[in-house]
């Protein structure tokens, strides 16, 4: 019975911390975001896009968002054992890690290809992405792919997962995710 008692209220526990943790949007998504792919897919890039300085509207961020979403980079080779690794954020932990970088540094990242998949009400979206400090920067600092998996849930579109990987010298990026397609 001690036993039974104790995983219940643990279980209820995870749940209180779970709830706790998961932040209180204050404003619905503008159906403007969230009414195509196109639409949502401009929206994440676009909200996190902005000079040296300038805070980002997150609380927009975080419309875009379901409520169980994850944001998942790679986080390089382990120099130890040469395997590939993934940190899972839920967003709010992305804003808290890359909020400071993005405004003190300036970040617009740019959508150069895309490759959409699509099937009933699921959509993966390889996002082929150039990053840059300032607007006007013809070089980017970075580039990668952004596979977005999106959900129509009958009314509006929302990112699920966003799982990254930048491009290395070892690992270019691929001339078929240099060119856009749509299935």
């Amino acid at each position: 019975m001690k036993r039974k008692f104790l995983l219940s209220f643990f279980v209820v526990l995870t749940f209180v911390f779970n709830a706790a943790a998961q932040p209180t949007v204050t404003k619905e998504a503008n159906p403007a975001d969230v009414s195509s792919i196109d639409a949502i897919m401009k929206a994440v890039y676009d909200v996190i896009s902005g000079d040296a300085g300038q805070k980002r509207d997150w609380d927009r961020f975080r419309t875009l968002f379901h409520k169980d979403a994850r944001m998942i980079p790679t986080t390089g080779k382990n120099p130890n054992t040469g395997l590939i690794a993934a940190r899972v954020l839920p967003p709010e932990e992305y804003i808290t890690r890359s909020s400071p970088f993005m405004e003190k540094e300036g970040f617009f990242e740019r959508e150069i290809a895309r490759r959409t998949d699509i099937y009933g009400n699921i959509a993966q979206v390889f996002s082929t992405y150039e990053s840059f400090h300032k607007k006007e920067d013809k070089k980017p600092f970075a580039r990668g792919i952004n596979s977005f998996q999106l959900l129509n849930d009958g009314k509006r579109w929302w990112v699920v997962t966003i799982y990254w990987q930048g491009e290395t010298p070892e690992n270019p990026i691929p001339k078929e995710y240099l060119k856009s397609r749509k299935s």
